[in-house]
């Protein structure tokens, strides 16, 4: 995880060869998409003005609202992580806390650094503790005094840890006090305090394992707390005798508390159901949906926790299914105990308190529900937030408003096309796989022509995608655990082409990763790779498959989460047939003949790591990276290695990284430029591993998932798990190779401009004046102040302005117009309407020094 620099902007510098390199001027742009949004995890809705209030996205920071979600602003950029879990804000002194770490337990639920506050609407950020939490999920703070506060906390993800349980301070955070610890392996999921009485607390804690491999979700730690004096003290009331469940099947529990005596909870019952089938559904997707566990039900106490009841006699069946612990959210309209909303792959309403249920979630309303603020003063108006985002309805579901207006989308892949200009693709966390222009600016002009810029190819998990380099309209992609398409855009015919066993086969079904890899050989477009815990090709475009490789893995785990699989496939495109393979149990293979023999090369790398990237270079054919990442172990250091002989030893290249490793990207044309996005950052070096630096300053500390280059435009193209896509010209980095970055100055070529009409006027009447603008990129091996000036011609000088170069990369922008008033008066130009003079067509010199570049003006057709 990032260090505490909070409030303090950290400038983009490089080390190489000793020298300290500024970059910061290189400059990302976001560029969507934005529609489908990103996971919600909570809300803080004003109540006196409930067109005000804060988002929490689970790895998309904190965003605000003032207008009743038409537009939202980011309030955590400036924090050191995104990673959401919890929201409370006193209305009063616009201070706000975040519980830093998602508490979902999904597979990229992100882990956080402890509890942040705000005291001036998110411009700064301060910590106040419980940092090994990890993962917070409910923080009450005192109206009248805002250092005592109470925060719940779930604790590690994937490891037992100690910090984890209810913790209370009355110092502002200074110091804390656990004053309820169950077990190193449960902590807490949910805090509930009573409106009008808050010495009088709920709590549930939860019990649970989670593995790569499998994932226990329930316990007989399982339970309902309360406290009875402000979070001091805490008594079990959930006990065998209450009528709550007190088993091991008892999964996560969420509560809605109307007043100190009726209080509701829901839970996760993953007992299995009577008669259940004892048969295994037949893949990964299938058991997601077809386990036949209880599921979702609803209990409720009138007496203060000491007895509860169940609300309904049938199964709520389609609700949970078999993940309810994504769940567990209820909320009560508090003036009417008997209407109560709860949240799981639909949205559901009861106006009989609990007996009977309603789907209120619309068309436009994405699944998997997270949290729902009902208004006090008026139960019609709900503020729902899901995997897609935020709605609104003013009418109790019958109709949803979507708030889907910022660019916080979660990307597990990106891919680019070579198209002119080029399209971008994204595979999304539920949310389907999506293309759109790399143009794209965030705007709601497509609200007028009824053509969203991006467009979806595919529903369910968006997963990785490769493009036919022939023919753009044929697309490779699909969802989770292996179910790919191709897809043929130009006749929207789509045929899966996953590779399956014959229907008499005795083997062990194929094992696909949730992120299962796919690859196109760069060699010949019709043969495409896909991985299993077996590395299959087809020859013929996916119609036909073959396995070229044994079971890769360390073979099959017992567990219920799919594992023992390939998660990387790497080709040379040096040599047809060289070819790594990484799997998420640790191994790394090589085969030089296109499978006919394989080789195991991770003897020298740690074990039991999931192997995150493998990637052939571009550049030697011995050479190749891998990356490993410990995320599922609660293990966050960064693991980087280069090998310069096909694997058979290693080098650890991790100096400067700070965060899990997703993804490594060697440049196409600069061998010794490399990019690396982890949980936390987006970092680059330019000396080939020996020194990385951050190269996010446009983003805040989101996950970067993967990475792409545009090769014909240079663009570099970051996939995020949280704030979507951005692009980046990486042109001029490119350019520093050994021999540029050994130069005193050096001056990039300045493409030659189209003159206009337009300069310094206006269209129309209303319209700001155009006033044009070109950047000129020097690098300067040192700090000084220089001249920069504009030639003609006849060398005399048109303009002259002094700038501070940095030691770096430097973009001067320069306006087209004329500096020395004398020429202006000799060549009698016309004057624009904004007052300035510009240059005419002509050959022209940019000149720093003794350096100079040329470039010319042409005439407009």
């Amino acid at each position: 995880m990032k260090k505490l620099f909070s409030f303090v902007i950290l400038f983009v510098t490089f080390l190489i060869n000793s020298q300290i390199i500024d970059v910061s001027d290189v400059k990302f742009q976001n560029i969507g998409p934005t529609i489908m949004s990103g996971r919600v995890v909570d809300l803080a809705v004003n109540p006196d003005n409930p067109a005000e209030f804060y988002v929490a996205y689970a790895s998309g920071g904190l965003w605000y609202t003032n207008n009743n979600g038409t537009s939202f602003q980011p309030v955590m950029d400036s924090a050191p992580t995104l990673n959401c879990g919890s929201v409370i804000v006193n209305w009063k002194t616009n201070e706000i806390w975040i519980g830093t770490g998602e508490v979902n337990a999904s597979r990229s639920s992100y882990a956080g650094i402890g509890l942040l506050k705000s005291s001036d609407k998110g411009k700064t950020w301060q910590n106040l503790g419980l940092q090994d939490s990890h993962h917070i999920s409910r923080v009450w703070v005192n109206p009248i005094n805002s250092n005592e506060i109470v925060a719940a906390a779930l604790g590690h993800l994937y490891t037992k840890n100690e910090g984890r349980g209810i913790f209370k301070t009355i110092d502002g955070g200074k110091t804390w006090n656990k004053t309820l610890f169950i077990s190193n392996k449960t902590g807490i999921i949910d805090l509930q305090v009573v409106p009008d009485n808050p010495k009088i607390m709920f709590a549930t804690s939860w019990e649970k394992d989670r593995k790569a491999w499998n994932f226990k979700g329930n316990g007989k730690e399982s339970a309902i707390y309360k406290s009875e004096d402000g979070g001091e003290n805490w008594t079990l009331i959930s006990t065998e005798n209450s009528g709550f469940p007190n088993n091991e099947g008892v999964g996560r529990i969420g509560l809605a508390v109307v007043n100190e005596k009726i209080i509701y909870a829901v839970l996760d019952n993953q007992n299995n159901r009577p008669n259940a089938s004892k048969e295994k559904p037949k893949d990964a997707n299938a058991a997601l949906f077809e386990t036949e566990v209880i599921g979702c039900e609803l209990y409720k106490s009138i007496d203060g926790g000491k007895s509860w009841n169940k609300t309904h006699q049938d199964f709520i069946d389609d609700m949970y299914y078999s993940y309810g612990y994504y769940f567990a959210n209820i909320s009560v309209n508090p003036n009417d105990e008997n209407q109560i909303y709860v949240g799981g792959v639909p949205l559901l309403n009861s106006t009989d308190g609990g007996r009977s249920f309603e789907m209120i979630s619309k068309e436009n309303v994405h699944a998997d529900h997270h949290v729902t603020w009902v208004n006090p003063k008026n139960p019609n108006h709900i503020i729902n937030g899901n995997d897609g985002g935020v709605n609104i309805t003013y009418d109790n579901g019958k109709h949803w408003i979507k708030c889907n207006n910022e660019a916080v989308g979660q990307l597990y892949a990106v891919q680019v096309d070579n198209q002119e200009p080029y399209n971008v693709y994204g595979g999304l966390q539920d949310n389907g796989v999506w293309m759109g222009p790399n143009n794209f600016e965030q705007n709601v002009a497509w609200h007028q022509d009824g053509k969203y810029p991006y467009q979806e190819l595919i529903g369910g998990d968006g997963m990785q995608i490769q493009i036919d380099n022939r023919n753009s309209n044929i697309i490779y992609t699909g969802f989770q655990f292996g179910n790919y398409f191709r897809i043929d855009r130009e006749t929207n015919d789509l045929k899966k082409i996953t590779p399956k066993l014959p229907k008499d086969s005795k083997e062990e079904p194929f094992r696909f990763n949730w992120q299962t890899p796919i690859l196109l050989s760069s060699h010949n477009q019709d043969i495409l790779y896909l991985g299993s815990n077996f590395l299959h090709r087809s020859m013929d475009k996916g119609e036909t498959w073959e396995k070229i490789s044994e079971d890769l893995t360390n073979g099959k785990v017992e567990g219920n989460v799919t594992f023992g699989s390939i998660t990387t496939i790497s080709e040379s495109p040096l040599k047809f047939g060289l070819i790594y393979a990484g799997t998420d149990d640790g191994n790394v293979h090589v085969t030089k003949n296109g499978g006919a023999t394989w080789e195991k090369i991770n003897a020298n790398l740690p074990k039991s790591l999931w192997v995150s990237r493998v990637v052939a270079s571009n550049h030697k054919k011995e050479r190749v990276y891998v990356t490993l990442n410990g995320y599922r172990n609660d293990d966050f250091k960064s693991y980087v290695y280069v090998s310069e002989n096909f694997g058979i030893t290693w080098k650890l290249i991790s100096k400067g990284l700070d965060a899990a490793v997703n993804v490594i990207y060697e440049d196409n044309f600069n061998e010794n430029l490399l990019y690396v996005g982890t949980d936390n950052s987006l970092f680059v070096t330019l000396n080939r591993g020996d020194d990385w630096f951050d190269f996010s300053q446009e983003m805040p500390n989101v996950p970067i998932h993967d990475i792409k280059l545009q090769i014909q435009s240079k663009e570099l193209v970051v996939g995020t798990h949280g704030r979507s896509i951005y692009k980046v010209d990486v042109s001029k980095l490119e350019s520093l190779n050994t021999e540029n970055l050994e130069k005193t100055l050096f001056l990039f070529k300045i493409d030659d401009i189209k003159s206009s009409k337009h300069w310094g006027n206006k269209n129309y009447s209303w319209e700001d004046f155009f006033e044009p603008s070109v950047n000129v990129w020097i690098f300067s091996n040192i700090e000084k102040q220089s001249k920069f000036e504009i030639l003609d011609s006849n060398n005399k000088v048109l303009f002259s302005e002094n700038v501070l170069l940095k030691k770096g990369l430097n973009s001067v922008a320069y306006n087209l117009t004329y500096s020395n008033k004398n020429l202006v008066k000799n060549h009698k130009l016309v004057k624009a309407k904004n007052g300035k003079f510009y240059l005419v067509p002509g050959n022209y010199k940019f000149k720093i020094e003794a350096e100079k570049i040329d470039f010319e003006i042409t005439k407009s057709k």
